[in-house]
């Protein structure tokens, strides 16, 4: 009887050793993918200043010629501010200016037209009732806009960075305590 439960001990034992090496094997994987994908987008954003910025225009562009080009197919909303002393264009995040240097705001559905249209008419809606509101503004003098919300900022980073680290600690835990066992046991087994 004592031999088969050394055995199932140390099969317990091996289990959770294993588990424990996954673990912290998964975290060093995710931490160099965050490292390579997160962390680059976050040290090339320039968006570091928090400022508020005023409401000077908000309109909503259809199919019509914009600086001689003509506007894409779906409603693009444009939204003109007052910041830092002063005026610049407002982008919603980082990829609205990559997508339409055009647009504010690109709505979320563009198969639509109507629920584009409803979705832009909303956010023009928020805009013109709460004319004042934080913003990200690049320390550059020349740069003529700014963001409303930062994808890659430090929030961003510190929450894609909890579960790793909550895997690596769990996993290091695991080991450590299947080590504890371990050598209790060569104690107990050799009083």
């Amino acid at each position: 009887m004592g031999k088969k439960l050394v055995m199932a001990q140390k099969r317990g034992e091996t289990r959770a050793l294993c588990l424990g090496v996954a673990m912290v094997v998964c975290a060093v994987i995710a931490y160099y993918i965050l490292g390579t994908t997160l962390l680059p987008l976050y040290q090339k954003s320039v968006w570091t200043q928090e400022s508020m910025c005023y409401l000077i225009e908000a309109k909503i562009w259809d199919q019509e010629e914009l600086e001689g080009r003509k506007v894409a197919q779906y409603p693009c909303l444009w939204v003109n501010v007052s910041t830092v002393g002063r005026w610049a264009v407002l982008y919603h995040t980082e990829d609205t200016w990559d997508q339409n240097q055009q647009c504010s705001y690109i709505p979320g559905s563009l198969d639509n037209y109507q629920l584009a249209r409803a979705s832009a008419e909303k956010v023009r809606g928020r805009f013109q009732e709460h004319r004042a509101f934080r913003c990200f503004a690049a320390p550059r003098e020349n740069e003529t806009r700014v963001l409303y919300r930062r994808l890659y900022g430090p929030q961003t980073l510190l929450f894609s960075l909890f579960w790793p680290t909550f895997l690596l600690t769990g996993g290091l835990l695991v080991i450590a305590m299947v080590k504890f066992n371990q050598s209790l046991s060569i104690l107990a087994a050799q009083k």
